[in-house]
């Protein structure tokens, strides 16, 4: 079920937020167990199973790692339950991509084609971050294990994060305010993030397979495609997280954002702290800083750089596009570190921010395809190396269609428009009009995009493989 749909707006979610706010404190957490797993059961029922096994070897897990009183048990506990998750994934998305190179290598076995649970990539960090953080004694374990599934099952952020971690909320799984402060904030968020994702994520999307249908290509058309394909992942993810965000607020919890004008930065390493912000601390915390981080010898420093990005690359999904896609940041990240920012920040503001966001769109295209030769080509193209022309009558037709989305696009992915209202509202008048007026503008939002719903066919969301 997908939030930017008919059947989440005007049937699911209402049903939720009522039975939600009728029931007294003590199942609230029950109500968001068994309403998120009818989310999710929704698209792949059979999968249902799966997260109900994965909750509970998560709650008894975390139970045992905080009862044993030696280290060494501790340990042996969290080093079999993340045998365990890791291993679930690995088989449900990496086994077919490991047993297919391998028969290219000379092997001869069975690849194993298994549909991908949705989500399962952001669950099983969530599963992960949980036990680590009992083993470290960074927070105590669940012992409800009603409030644990909510946690580990809430719909608002389980298909497409962002990674919610159990100490970041373990406060308000227990105890949460719920007031009309929260819901009018989060329906606000929800309806900004729904924008996001119909009005510009969907059709820079649809530019793209404009695009990629097209038999009349240029050199312009492959830029304006890398500029559109960059700012179509940006709405569609950073769209979903402020819906997950929004949804999370009117149940009273306070997840962390995720996205910070990344494209607005001066350096790859600005980008990146600015980019999926949830999955950059994640791995920082539980890979990179325990692999020792920047604390050690140069060579290592690279190395620690390598393993993380190339992870974060596989996470991302199980194909080659993705591994060359994290090698290809990790090389800028080591490259800015070599030069150091220092030296970096001599260079113009202006021409920092235009090499990021070129950098940038050429890792996109990386990113958009799993099929190599078509990256390759893609790539080429960009530098005119297929002898394209430098534009077309297609592309000029395209171009005006899709201008006044590109540029509004542009303006969005920049704090102008928050500055804007920041600064409006900092005039007592004008702050009291904008509220009287917000949920004229949040009701005239959600109608715009039931508008495009009923009358668009593309809608789907690209994490919701990863």
């Amino acid at each position: 079920m997908l939030f930017s749909s008919i059947p989440f707006l005007y049937y699911f979610l209402p049903v939720v937020i009522i039975a939600y706010f009728a029931v007294p404190w003590k199942l609230k957490n029950a109500v968001l167990l068994l309403t998120s797993l009818f989310f999710y059961g929704w698209g792949e029922p059979k999968y249902v199973f799966l997260m109900i096994a994965s909750i509970i070897l998560g709650y008894v897990s975390g139970l045992l790692i905080e009862r044993f009183q030696k280290k060494r048990h501790k340990q042996i506990v969290l080093g079999i339950y993340c045998v365990l998750v890791l291993g679930i994934l690995f088989a449900f998305k990496y086994l077919g991509f490991f047993t297919d190179n391998l028969n290219k290598l000379g092997f001869s076995m069975k690849v194993m084609k298994i549909a991908l649970p949705i989500g399962i990539s952001f669950y099983t960090f969530q599963l992960l971050s949980y036990a680590i953080d009992v083993y470290r004694g960074d927070t105590p374990a669940q012992k409800n294990i009603v409030s644990f599934g909510a946690y580990i099952t809430m719909f608002p952020q389980l298909i497409a994060g962002p990674i919610v971690r159990y100490s970041d909320i373990a406060k308000e799984l227990d105890h949460r305010t719920i007031s009309w402060e929260n819901v009018r904030e989060g329906i606000l968020l929800f309806a900004i993030g729904l924008g996001k994702k119909i009005l510009l994520a969907n059709q820079l999307g649809e530019f793209c397979e404009i695009f990629r249908a097209s038999g009349d290509q240029s050199l312009l058309f492959y830029w304006l495609y890398a500029l559109a394909y960059a700012m179509h992942v940006f709405f569609d993810f950073s769209g979903y997280s402020d819906m997950a965000i929004g949804l999370g607020r009117i149940f009273g919890f306070h997840f962390n954002p995720n996205f910070n004008y990344p494209f607005i930065s001066k350096s790859v390493t600005e980008f990146w702290r600015r980019w999926h912000m949830s999955l950059g601390t994640w791995f920082r915390d539980y890979v990179y800083i325990p692999l020792g981080g920047n604390r050690v010898a140069p060579w290592r420093r690279i190395f620690n750089i390598l393993v993380v990005w190339a992870l974060t690359g596989f996470w991302h999904g199980a194909s080659w596009n993705f591994v060359l896609w994290g090698l290809f940041y990790a090389a800028l990240l080591i490259l800015e570190k070599q030069i150091s920012l220092k030296r970096l920040e001599k260079v113009p503001a202006v021409l920092r921010h235009i090499g990021v966001c070129v950098v940038t769109m050429l890792g996109f295209v990386l990113f958009a395809n799993e099929d190599l030769s078509i990256v390759l080509k893609d790539l080429s193209a960009l530098f005119g190396g297929q002898g394209l022309p430098l534009s077309s009558v297609e592309t000029l037709y395209y171009l005006r269609s899709f201008l006044v989305v590109i540029v509004i696009s542009m303006i969005a992915s920049t704090p102008l428009v928050s500055m804007a209202v920041k600064k409006a509202r900092s005039i007592e008048a004008v702050d009291k009009t904008l509220t009287v007026l917000q949920p004229v503008f949040v009701i005239g939002l959600l109608l715009l995009c039931t508008a495009f719903l009923v009358d668009g066919s593309f809608n789907p969301f690209l994490y919701f493989r990863f």
